[in-house]
């Protein structure tokens, strides 16, 4: 698991000098009458541009029977239309001298390639010919969907802690999507055809279920009148009514126990929690933001202070949250217990921390000093043209207006020790606990296999 943290400016002067050539009205958007969305940020740092294809479909659209489809589509998406070969795709964006790639979540599917600014057009084209004529042929289908097996070996079941968390989320989240794996469970998989992936491809793969991000050395207006050519022909098509799938009230703790060959064991303490809904009326998921950061946003942070260090308790502690997404929030502990511990233990002493904030709170400092933390990692990212391209694109993705960035940078930093506190009261009780944990059976002889051939 990894922990995406929002872009968090802080210090305002370096901030406005860093932004000052791209400031105002930046970002633009225009959508075309098709339905598709461009939203473009002016960067003439480098002359590079970066194009972003993003489909409001990720594994949480699926359905039992077909679960790891979305993924599987985004595989398929490069095996040629009736313009561009199998495999050309790629080897038409490296000649132009960019990189590409795609990524599947539970909520959305991306495509992007970072090229020079003067091949964005050529970009374009070749994104706007697959969203609409993708050869999904039965051929292509079985030799690529055997690749994604074997991904699904290789970082899965070849995971403990995947396998953990996989079968955790299986067990905190009863009714909502989310309990499924975005790769897919094995069985779907080789059960998949080629007319599950079309089947999803022409529900979803059309351009008002889609929007571009592009940021780079562009002018907004050109960028705009290229999008019109080559996305504006594509047809507009009703899309599946989305119902709510929302999860039923937990009321009690749950537990799960994964037997995999490890050679340590693992706890993940899931709790649930909100998300952002409403950048400016919500409080507790920046609250929440703050939390994590301060258990474990640095080297000197809670966890590692405290159960790493000074109790040798845990040969590593971390809290993990996003608070955005489109489903249900989890705030995750995750302990790995030294040797001669127990996983009972490593769980005391995850409990005895939160239970520390509870009753005594955050100070000053610390709640500064993880607030800095941030900063000085998220400033950083103001010089990536792909950061920036991907923060808007995660926002809108979840339903948040890809212009509030910078309004949730403003209440992260007015996070107050308080309500740091209060959160910590508030949501870290049995009731909406699930604990998962890894009991790790012996090693076997054989060496992990390579990965090195599965695309991503």
């Amino acid at each position: 698991m990894t922990m995406r943290r929002h872009v968090f400016p802080m210090l305002a002067g370096l901030i406005g000098a860093l932004l000052a050539p791209q400031a105002q009205a930046n970002p633009y958007e225009h959508k075309l009458t098709n339905g598709l969305s461009v939203i473009v940020k002016e960067d003439r740092r480098a002359p590079t541009a970066v194009h972003m294809v993003w489909y409001r479909a990720g594994s949480m659209d699926e359905t039992n029977g077909t679960t790891g489809v979305a993924h599987v589509l985004e595989h398929m998406m490069f095996k040629g239309t009736p313009k561009v070969g199998p495999g050309e795709f790629n080897r038409l964006v490296a000649a132009a001298g960019g990189r590409d790639n795609a990524f599947t979540s539970r909520d959305y599917t991306a495509y992007f390639q970072q090229v020079p600014k003067e091949k964005l057009g050529e970009m374009m084209a070749l994104e706007a010919d697959r969203m609409r004529h993708l050869n999904l042929s039965a051929g292509e289908f079985e030799q690529e969907i055997k690749v994604v097996m074997e991904e699904r070996r290789l970082r899965t079941d070849d995971q403990p802690q995947s396998l953990l968390f996989e079968a955790m989320n299986a067990v905190a989240f009863k009714a909502h999507p989310y309990r499924r794996p975005i790769i897919g469970w094995m069985n779907d998989l080789e059960s998949m055809t080629a007319q599950d992936a079309r089947d999803w491809y022409e529900r979803w793969y059309v351009p008002n279920n889609a929007y571009v991000v592009v940021v780079g050395d562009v002018d907004h207006k050109e960028v705009f009148r290229a999008a019109e050519k080559h996305y504006g022909v594509l047809k507009a098509r009703p899309l599946p009514s989305r119902k709510p799938q929302d999860e039923p009230a937990q009321a009690g703790v749950r537990r799960v126990t994964v037997k995999a060959p490890a050679e340590l064991p693992v706890v993940i303490m899931g709790y649930r929690a909100p998300i952002v809904r409403d950048v400016e009326k919500d409080v507790d998921p920046y609250a929440l933001e703050m939390l994590g950061a301060v258990l474990s946003g640095h080297g000197a942070a809670r966890f590692s202070r405290h159960l790493v260090r000074e109790q040798r308790l845990a040969v590593s502690a971390g809290a993990e949250y996003d608070s955005t997404a489109r489903g249900p929030g989890m705030f995750y502990l995750v302990g790995t217990p030294s040797e001669g511990k127990t996983v009972s233990e490593m769980e005391a002493g995850l409990r005895a921390e939160i239970a520390k904030v509870q009753s005594e709170g955050v100070t000053a400092e610390e709640l500064n000093r993880a607030k800095a933390q941030l900063v000085a990692g998220e400033i950083y990212k103001l010089d990536s043209m792909f950061a920036q391209a991907m923060e808007v694109g995660q926002l809108e993705a979840v339903g948040l207006p890809y212009r509030s960035g910078e309004r949730i940078i403003e209440k992260l930093k007015a996070v107050s020790a308080e309500q740091v506190q209060a959160v910590a009261k508030r949501y870290f009780g049995d009731d909406g606990l699930t604990v998962g944990v890894l009991d790790p059976q012996p090693l076997a002889d054989a060496p992990r296999r390579s990965f090195a051939n599965v695309r991503h």
